[in-house]
């Protein structure tokens, strides 16, 4: 421990599967719950200074944790300092570590619309704009207007909207971490946003794994077309390795079983995107995080 000895909010082999989806995976060799941007600083620097890999981790919706666990240290801003939401007229500052179904409570209860189609996208917001989250409503970067980073080294950076660029899934904002972001959202009367809002929510929920099951979403859509149909035309729908298995109501969602282990997901993820290229010729890309 002596590595990140006089750092309070570092603890050693801490266990990471409970605090991602699919509940699977070893522990953390380091892991740090920094409660203000000094102590995130602090660790940063110190990871920096001693050659150790720093890896954020957000709501865990996205990543799949290898059974033997990460090494170097994972960040978690779940600190309430990183959760802020502060709305002023149209303009909203959001916490990178803020949840970003709150986030979409508290500007639809504003009157402010724009955020409203990512509804039922789990995570951070700071893990939703590093992705680039969306669905057909639209995405997150389009409303982004600027946000404050953390360099790997510890340095705090401000991004300006010219310094953004947001494509399918993906976005420049690639730093260590996002601090906070501001959005500019458009005022429209809060009944129809949640009208429209629940709408997309009941579709989305039609075609989504069960709540209780601890699943994952795996690929991106390549291009003009849908990762699960291209799955579930090959007919893999149900389509296991171990406990973890090709879900029936959307194929691009795996789910874990009980017993299951990270390494039946990776064979999964192998086999599967195996027989969409050969079947129809498409290369498919993990949009899941693997550690």
């Amino acid at each position: 421990m002596a590595a990140m000895s006089g750092i309070d909010c570092v603890r050693e082999q801490v266990p990471l599967a409970d605090r991602t989806w699919f509940k699977l995976g070893g522990p953390a060799q380091y892991f740090a719950e920094p409660t203000s941007i000094d102590e995130l600083k602090a660790v940063v620097e110190r990871c920096r200074d001693e050659g150790l890999h720093a890896r954020l981790l957000g709501g865990g919706s996205n990543v799949l944790v290898r059974d033997e666990g990460v090494a170097g240290m994972v960040i978690s801003l779940a600190d309430p300092n990183f959760s802020r939401i502060d709305v002023s007229g149209h303009k909203v500052t959001i916490g990178g570590g803020a949840n970003l179904a709150n986030a979409i409570t508290v500007t639809v209860g504003a009157g402010l619309a724009g955020l409203e189609p990512l509804v039922g996208i789990p995570g951070t917001v700071g893990g939703a704009l590093h992705g680039n989250a969306g669905s057909h409503g639209g995405d997150i970067g389009q409303w982004a207007c600027g946000a404050s980073v953390m360099t790997r080294g510890g340095e705090i950076i401000l991004r300006q909207r010219a310094d953004l660029v947001f494509a399918y899934r993906q976005s420049s904002l690639d730093e260590l971490a996002i601090l906070e972001a501001k959005f500019e959202l458009e005022q429209e009367d809060p009944v129809e946003i949640t009208k429209r809002m629940q709408k997309q929510w009941i579709v989305k929920k039609a075609n989504l794994p069960m709540a209780h099951e601890n699943t994952g979403c795996i690929f991106k859509n390549p291009r003009g077309m849908s990762a699960g149909m291209l799955i579930d035309q090959c007919g893999l729908k149900g389509e296991h390795v171990g406990g973890a298995e090709v879900s029936q109501r959307h194929a691009n969602f795996f789910i874990a079983h009980p017993g299951a282990t990270a390494k039946d997901v990776l064979q999964l993820i192998d086999l599967i995107r195996n027989r969409v290229a050969e079947r129809m010729g498409v290369e498919l890309e993990t949009e899941i995080e693997i550690w």
